[in-house]
């Protein structure tokens, strides 16, 4: 007979302090991530009053704060080492220097007249660099009561029934899936590398989560909502982007390549699951919540993890961001892979259609470009390019580059084949989910 753990006993075989433990951090992260609330005007969510109230009050230095994080994450590949691991570390950490060069022109007007035009850097450095600079760590300090405390865990083994038949990936990557779209992607690939190298995931399974779960965090899709003016409809925008993302990502492993890869795992047994299901998860949500460090040394170490991810990626945006916003202004090239895209567009009859279809081909050198080449357009063209964004999953500027880091044998020849099918469908279910949107918020 099992012996029961000392933290879950008591009344009614578990401790009050532990269900509070479970549940009243989950529940302040819920209140901060996606209740809206009416301060000085405006009705958003809390952490975007946070983040406003943050740039606020340092004005004029919030540039130089992000100037500090963008050289401090060209100078971390150099410090660690990690440039010379491979050829793809050593080109991102050339960019990541061109970021610094950038940032500063930027900040000083020094360079090119065209690189000064407001739909250039101003844009690029005002709209996103400086607001994700400030998100993503007071995002990661709020982030620990939603990933910390139990709730994955628990909702995880409630989701492990329809894991196996919907995505084809066993039931223990629910929670690597759930933790990967609230949290983060570069966490969310940690893990799945990790279980992937214990032989818990076959290569298919792996690359299934890689490219079809990992996403940008919660956080970031704040920044996309804020660029595009979608703010006034977060909880429809997260919660049918989120949808859209694992509707697609069902399609894509029954399509090449993703099902021709090896799926033989070394750690075969089969899951399974005592009890009753709902008390499996409870029990294993208490578990968690039980073992889970006090709420000083998880928000000390996530905003850590927010700090390293805001210095990583913010010298790729300034650098990918800028080549990106040049190439699609200067060439043809997002011309000519939209036309690609238009009739995923078309059979909506979209006004925008074919913007959103170049916008949407940008996204594969840096995930805000959708959304920075469609902040000007009509509501469902802007809903649509905001899903697209996150849907899509994979860009150059950050998450290849970190799934080429990890084991999970995944080419870029493959990767971009699944970057073009995801992004295709998801433009046949973004735009329709923009209608909707946009019928029941009355935008």
């Amino acid at each position: 007979m099992a012996i029961p753990d000392p933290a879950t006993r008591g009344v009614s075989g578990f401790n009050w302090l532990t269900v509070a433990k479970l549940f009243v951090p989950s529940a302040l992260g819920i209140l901060i991530f996606f209740i809206p609330v009416t301060l000085g005007g405006r009705n958003t969510i809390l952490l975007d009053h946070m983040v406003t109230g943050a740039r606020e009050l340092l004005g004029e230095a919030a540039a130089f704060y992000a100037l500090a994080l963008i050289v401090a994450g060209a100078a971390y590949p150099l410090w660690k080492g990690t440039w010379r691991r491979s050829l793809t570390d050593r080109i991102f950490t050339v960019l990541k220097l061109a970021g610094v060069v950038v940032a500063i022109m930027a900040m000083t007007g020094w360079g090119p007249g065209l690189l000064h035009e407001p739909d250039m850097l101003p844009f690029l450095f005002n709209r996103l660099v400086i607001p994700v600079g400030l998100i993503v760590p007071i995002g990661a300090v709020f982030l620990a009561l939603l990933i910390s405390y139990g709730l994955l865990e628990l909702i995880g083994v409630l989701l492990q029934p329809v894991m196996r038949p919907i995505w084809r990936t066993p039931g223990r990557s629910a929670i690597d899936a759930v933790a990967s779209f609230v949290g983060s992607y570069s966490i969310g690939l940690l893990i799945t590398n990790r279980v992937y190298q214990a032989g818990q995931y076959s290569a298919r399974e792996a690359a299934i989560i890689a490219t079809g779960f990992s996403t940008v965090s919660a956080t970031f899709m704040i920044i996309v909502a804020r660029t595009l003016d979608l703010m006034s409809v977060w909880n429809l925008y997260f919660w049918l982007t989120l949808v859209i993302t694992f509707a697609v990502t069902a399609v894509t492993v029954r399509l090449p390549p993703l099902s021709q890869m090896n799926n033989e795992r070394s750690d075969g047994e089969p899951e399974a699951i005592p009890g009753k299901r709902l008390n499996t998860a409870w029990r294993a949500g208490l578990e968690v919540a039980a073992q889970a460090p006090g709420l000083h040394r998880s928000v000390a170490l996530n905003v850590r993890e927010g700090l390293l991810m805001a210095i990583s990626i913010l010298p790729s945006i300034m650098s990918v961001g800028l080549l990106g916003l040049l190439a699609a202004k200067y060439t043809p090239l997002f011309e000519w892979l939209g036309l690609l895209f238009y009739p995923f567009v078309a059979i909506w009859g979209l006004e925008d259609g074919m913007a959103l279809a170049q916008a949407s081909a940008a996204g594969l050198a840096e995930m805000f470009l959708p959304a920075l080449l469609m902040a000007e357009a009509e509501f469902v063209a802007r809903f649509a390019a905001g899903v697209v964004s996150v849907s899509a999953v994979l860009f150059f500027s950050a998450s290849i580059p970190c799934i080429l880091a990890t084991s999970i044998p995944l080419s870029v020849g493959r990767i971009v084949v699944v970057w073009f099918i995801r992004v295709a469908l998801s433009l046949m279910l973004a735009v329709p989910a923009g209608y909707l949107a946009q019928a029941l918020s009355g935008a």
